[in-house]
């Protein structure tokens, strides 16, 4: 193992997503873990790119054939993971790993590769912030965000598993403090 690997996980709706944007976008020699999903395609997301999108059938026979890191099954039939042949790809243009992954995911991880690994949980505010962003993202019914919001209560209860915390009160502070966490681990 030639790289690092950098753990961004949480709660849907926290910022991770953004937080790992702005790491990728900062200069540190990181490259982005497409993870593989049997969730649907999402807006203008790209098979490939953004997920690995596969079938429940295609994603049991990877799993079946060992070719995951890590996978969880997050809600019956939908599940997330990552594949061994990413780590593998960016190790060999000599990068680090970058991963945006759910919190057992992330956890996983962190728990395999140690201190090879960082892993940090982006907080929200608050429960009721969380919710709010959810809302305001209108990209799931109202009964898919209760599920989330009350999925999010059982990941705040492991986010002492992780390296370091990061509250996202603002935005653009919590994206500063990721990079100078990252920066410091990576010894930029």
């Amino acid at each position: 193992m030639d790289g690092k690997l950098v753990i961004i996980s949480a709660p849907s709706g926290a910022g991770k997503t953004t937080i790992v944007k702005h790491l990728l976008d900062s200069g540190l020699n990181l490259s982005f873990s497409v993870s593989a999903t049997t969730r649907l395609i999402r807006g203008n997301e790209k098979d490939g790119e953004d997920y690995f999108f596969l079938t429940v059938q295609e994603f049991k026979k990877k799993i079946k054939n060992n070719e995951f890191v890590e996978w969880e099954e997050v809600y019956k039939d939908l599940f997330y993971g990552t594949l061994k042949c990413e780590l593998e790809r960016i190790w060999a243009i000599g990068k680090h790993v970058l991963f945006d992954v759910d919190v057992r995911g992330g956890i996983s991880l962190k728990n395999k590769f140690g201190t090879n690994a960082i892993a940090i949980f982006v907080m929200p505010p608050s429960v009721q912030e969380l919710e709010n962003r959810l809302v305001k993202r209108k990209t799931d019914t109202i009964d898919k965000i209760r599920i989330r919001v009350e999925k999010a209560k059982d990941e705040l209860k492991l986010a002492n598993q992780f390296d370091t915390l990061i509250v996202n009160h603002q935005l653009d502070k919590a994206k500063e403090e990721a990079l100078k966490i990252v920066s410091s681990f990576l010894g930029r």
